[in-house]
């Protein structure tokens, strides 16, 4: 069924699951070497992995895989003292960016439990998965299921379930595969270390300084003296983990409005298959979208591999819209699009389709062979076909705006909706289409060398573009198109001490229009000796200014 991610309810409070990855980089080098069964390829002959750091001219240790924390290196020692106790430990150069682009892609596929899933720090996640556990067979059954899969995938995961992210946090990394029932963190935490608060260092070697080592010594501290002395990161810290302060996890990617999704025992990976899976979780979301009178006009579909790796397909529409049959006709061009980058591997178990964006969606009156009147939805619905092919910034539209500029008169078809124009602003339009314009502008201008051109506002008589040389043979215009006064700001002058305002406000605007002048642009429609047409324009005037005018091409003509 369509769920709205804002509207899920679950009977008791918030619920949170931690995942905690303790040697991801060493799992990472792995994985690259010997594949994701990695664990059962390695022999005795496999040198510990010890990842490094530079810093002040020292390499440090910053990560260990578990074969090199059992020889009893440990984290921060120099790289010269860690090889001196071991010769035969196989040191690599840290690469954080690689690490954290793993745990992006652990955390896309855990999307498929939650859209609700949170970065946390270098090593973990939270998903908050309240609501969700019975679609899974229960909090435990969920457990497992993450722990299960992660594990065979060839990652050490700890994870844990809680009512707060901080009482998860603790438990992942001090008790993994505990399920902390409600109400009950103050009994699971009271006997844990201080670090399972996620207290900094210094304040937590304070706190062991004075005979406070593990959390149940500081429920039982007086808060006034505590936080005096220690300050107000402890007491939060510890609010956090009971509940009794809110701790808002922030999702890592928008949240859909609507969503509908479809898991499989057997892995579909055909395009005609998905087609239709599109075609049946539209219509759950169609269900949904006519109780709240609103459409659809950013849709994503996800699509979540067995082996974890998940692709995502959006599409825009520049009208609402909630047809399952035109949703699936966007995705289809998506599909094609993204055909040669899209591998289903050994299939993908969970489909999902989210509405990431609504807008108002009205009854609309069809005529007797119900088709709207003005064919505005056949052109809305051939653009967003388009733009789901090619791209968003693949089909334009002309509209109304503040610029005489081309390249500023045009906007993404996909990114507004056509609407009514008024009496004048029709004319104005109309008025501007009279005028013929190039099939294909370019966006920013190509500068031209012209090398022969009548002077002072002749057209070209020759010029070289793209390697190439052109003669031109016929020419029209100029056709003059001047910068919006309101766009270009008017330019300071040096003010000296002995001259008066007066005097200096006639050079700031003499300044003002010789800028003016030099960026006003002259277009010129040509056409060279074979008979193939240019739109260009001359940026300045000769004469006019201290820099010579320049020359560009702006666009094709058919």
């Amino acid at each position: 069924m369509a769920l709205s991610t804002n509207e899920k309810t679950y009977l008791g409070a918030q619920r949170i699951l931690a995942l905690w990855f303790p040697h991801l980089p060493a799992e990472r080098i792995m994985r690259q070497r010997l594949g994701r069964l990695w664990r059962s390829r390695v022999t005795n002959a496999t040198p510990p992995l010890v990842f490094s750091r530079h810093e002040n001219n020292t390499q440090y240790v910053v990560a260990l895989d578990t074969r090199a924390e059992t020889l009893g290196l440990r984290l921060d020692i120099g790289v010269a003292e860690a090889r001196a106790m071991h010769p035969l430990i196989e040191v690599i150069e840290a690469d954080p960016e690689a690490d954290a682009r793993l745990l992006e892609s652990l955390a896309d596929w855990c999307d498929r439990y939650t859209p609700l899933v949170a970065i946390e720090g270098r090593d973990g996640l939270f998903l908050d998965v309240t609501g969700c556990a019975h679609l899974f067979g229960g909090e435990r059954t969920m457990l497992d299921n993450v722990s299960t899969f992660l594990s065979n995938q060839g990652f050490d995961v700890r994870a844990a379930l809680a009512s707060t992210p901080g009482a998860a946090w603790a438990a992942a990394r001090y008790r993994s595969g505990t399920v902390i029932p409600l109400g009950d963190e103050t009994e699971f935490i009271a006997p844990l270390p201080l670090a399972a608060l996620r207290l900094d260092a210094e304040i937590r070697t304070s706190l062991q300084s004075v005979g406070l080592r593990v959390v149940g010594a500081l429920m039982n501290t007086p808060r006034a003296p505590l936080v005096r002395r220690f300050g107000r990161a402890v007491a939060l810290r510890l609010d956090q983990a009971l509940g009794q302060v809110e701790e808002p996890i922030s999702p890592r990617l928008p949240i859909p409005e609507l969503m509908a999704e479809r898991h499989f025992a057997d892995p579909v990976g055909l395009v005609d298959h998905i087609e239709a899976l599109i075609v049946m979780l539209a219509r759950q979301l169609k269900t949904e979208l006519e109780k709240r009178d609103q459409g659809a006009k950013r849709l994503e579909l996800q699509l979540f591999r067995a082996d974890g790796i998940v692709t995502r397909l959006a599409v825009g529409a520049s009208r609402p819209l909630r047809d399952a049959g035109l949703i699936q006709k966007l995705f289809r061009e998506r599909l094609a699009a993204a055909a040669n980058t899209i591998d289903a591997g050994f299939g993908f178990d969970l489909i999902r389709l989210c509405v990431m964006a609504c807008a108002p969606l009205a009854a609309s009156q069809l005529d007797l062979q119900e088709c709207d009147t003005d064919g505005a939805e056949d052109i809305a619905l051939f653009a967003d076909r388009m733009s789901a092919r090619l791209g968003d910034h693949a089909i334009h539209r002309p509209v109304l705006l503040e610029s005489h500029w081309p390249e500023r008169a045009v906007v993404p078809a996909s990114f507004s909706t056509p609407d009514a124009l008024s009496l004048d602003e029709a004319e104005s339009l109309d008025a501007f289409w009279r005028k013929e314009r190039p099939i294909r502008l370019f966006n920013p201008p190509e500068w031209i060398d012209v090398t022969l051109a009548e002077v002072p506002e002749g057209p070209p008589g020759r010029f070289r573009w793209r390697h190439a040389s052109y003669r031109v043979t016929r020419a029209e215009g100029p056709e003059r198109i001047a910068p919006e006064w309101w766009r270009e700001s008017l330019p300071t002058v040096e003010k000296k001490k002995d001259e008066e305002g007066e005097d200096y406000e006639r050079r700031r605007k003499q300044a003002a229009v010789e800028k003016m002048t030099h960026l006003t642009r002259d277009y010129f429609h040509v056409e060279d000796a074979d008979g193939r047409r240019y739109w260009l324009y001359r940026q300045g005037l000769y004469g006019m200014s201290k820099e010579p005018p320049r020359w560009f091409m702006h666009g094709l003509f058919a």
